[in-house]
Formats: C-alpha cells, structure tokens, sequence
C-alpha cells in the first residue's frame, strides 16, 4: 500500500534589490493648501534599514500552498521632488511594511531539487511616515490602505529540510495618510524586487 503524503510547512527569509517607479502624490498642506504631482522614488534597498521580507506557507500535498508575509520595503521621495513639493522630508523608511494572506502553488518533482512556484497575497500597508512640511514633523506607524503582491521563483533543496531560492516579487498598495497640523497624502505605490533567501522546512 501507498504511504500518505504529508503536508509540510516553511518559513522563508529574503532580502535583494527592490525599487519603486513614479507615482502620483497629492493631499493638503498643514494649515491650508494642496498638492498634485507625478513624483519618483528611490528604493535604497541596502541602506539602514534594510529591504527584507519573512513568509510563512503551509504547503498541501496537492502542491496548493496558504500562509502569511511580511515584507519591509521602503520609498524615499526623489529630493528634486521633495524640493518641489516644498517638503523637507518625506520617506517611508522604518517601513512601507506589506501584510499580505498568501496563496501559492509549487511543481513538485519536475526539475529533481528545484522546485518552481507562483504566488499572490492581498492584505494591507503599515508604513511608518517620516515627514516635515511646514514646521510640522510627522513621525510613527499608520495604517496606509489595502495591498496585493504577486511572486514567481524557484528554489532548490540543499538539504532535505533547507532550501534557497530567488524569485520576483511585485507589491501595490494604496496608501492614506495622515500629516501632523492636519495635512494628508495620498498615493499608489508599486515597487519590484528581485529577492534571494532561505526556507527551512518543518
């Protein structure tokens, strides 16, 4: 008789390079007036902070896999814009911090230890907002808007209970928030990482 399947579950680790493209950022100022323009981003994935990610997936023996993922990117305002803006500062940097329920499906058994997968998540934003505009300092974590990512990669089995991989991954969210002195943001943000990191699987 055939011996069941059984399920397993692995936690991954990641870092690599991401980046943002342009996007539109408008709202009001602290005490009176508004802005709308097309501004650029810089990713500066491997400064302090750096970018990172952490996922959680309960794999089915049908290859279908569920679990959760956090990933700490980040956006600084290009400074031309900043300048532009009037804005002093303007960076998500402790975190533009995506949360996402994921849903994935690997190909078990087709290239020997490499193992392809595609995913997608949705979920929301928890940035922390380091702001200055007009004497106002805006400083913590707020709840941004809804978000989604989309994954592709591969992963090879080093042993049999850890794995590398890399992978694409691309995040949207939307994201409102608020400036101290009663001003606001908001702005659709998308970024695109190419990802290298570690599974250990349980």
């Amino acid at each position: 008789m055939a011996s069941a399947a059984t399920a397993d579950v692995e936690l991954s680790i990641y870092s690599g390079k991401q980046g943002a493209p342009d996007s539109q950022f408008e709202g009001d100022y602290p005490g009176g007036g508004s802005f709308d323009r097309d501004v650029s981003w810089d990713g500066k994935s491997f400064s302090a902070p750096p970018y990172y990610g952490v996922r959680g997936t309960w794999w089915q023996d049908s290859g279908l896999g569920f679990g959760a993922e956090f990933t700490h990117s980040k956006v600084y305002l290009d400074g031309s814009d900043q300048d532009a803006l009037g804005f002093d500062d303007f960076q998500l940097t402790d975190g533009l911090n995506v949360i996402t329920a994921n849903a994935m499906y690997r190909w078990q058994n087709t290239a020997g230890p490499v193992t392809p997968y595609v995913g997608a998540g949705l979920g929301f934003t928890l940035p922390h907002v380091d702001a200055e505009v007009g004497g106002e300092k805006t400083y913590g974590y707020q709840f941004g808007g809804p978000a989604m990512r989309l994954m592709a990669g591969a992963s090879y089995d080093v042993t049999e209970r850890v794995a590398v991989f890399g992978e694409y991954q691309f995040t949207a969210s939307r994201n409102d928030l608020d400036l101290d002195g009663g001003g606001d943001v908001q702005t659709d943000i998308t970024t695109n990482a190419v990802n290298i990191g570690v599974s250990l699987k349980f």
